[in-house]
């Protein structure tokens, strides 16, 4: 994957036209083991597919509630292994999940496995997304940002990524 580097900024208000967060969930943290700073999508994949399942359960929604279904900064990899626990948790996604990360670089870029970084998230919401939320393509999104709980001299020892993911259901 390829660092993003970029920043979004948001101001939250009570009143206002929209589009408006109408819930969050909260993670928790996920350490099945994966120690490879060179694959973040497999060490964050888990986290997000929790914090997925939990918003449904949680909820009592489906994946067909929303027009699309995002997380942070997976990339192509850590995408198709958090809709493979997806699917072996009960709970299969459908075809309207994506990754910012996935999206951020046009496909005939040499990225790879897509974008990582927190500002893959902020640089796609804050652009794209809303734009399309404000045009009424979209209704309904399940951002879901992903973060890894490490420093560089965890992983220089080797220890193992723990990892987190957070959810706000963003609705017209």
């Amino acid at each position: 994957q390829w660092t993003v580097t970029g920043c979004g900024c948001l101001i939250i208000q009570r009143d206002g036209v929209g589009p408006r967060i109408t819930t969050a969930t909260v993670g928790k943290v996920i350490d099945l083991g994966q120690s490879d700073v060179n694959d973040m999508g497999a060490a964050m994949a888990p986290a997000a597919a929790d914090t997925i399942v939990a918003h449904f359960r949680d909820t009592g929604r489906d994946p067909r509630y929303y027009d699309l279904i995002i997380t942070g900064d997976l990339g192509k990899y850590g995408l198709a292994l958090m809709e493979s626990l997806c699917q072996k948790l009960n709970c299969p996604l459908g075809q309207h999940v994506s990754d910012c990360g996935v999206l951020i670089y046009d496909i005939d870029q040499d990225v790879h496995a897509g974008g990582s970084g927190c500002g893959c998230s902020a640089v796609m919401l804050c652009g794209p997304l809303l734009n399309r939320m404000q045009a009424k393509e979209f209704n309904r999104i399940l951002l879901v940002g992903t973060g890894a709980l490490m420093s560089t001299t965890s992983s220089l020892q080797g220890e193992t990524i723990p990892c987190i993911a957070h959810a706000v259901a963003i609705e017209n």
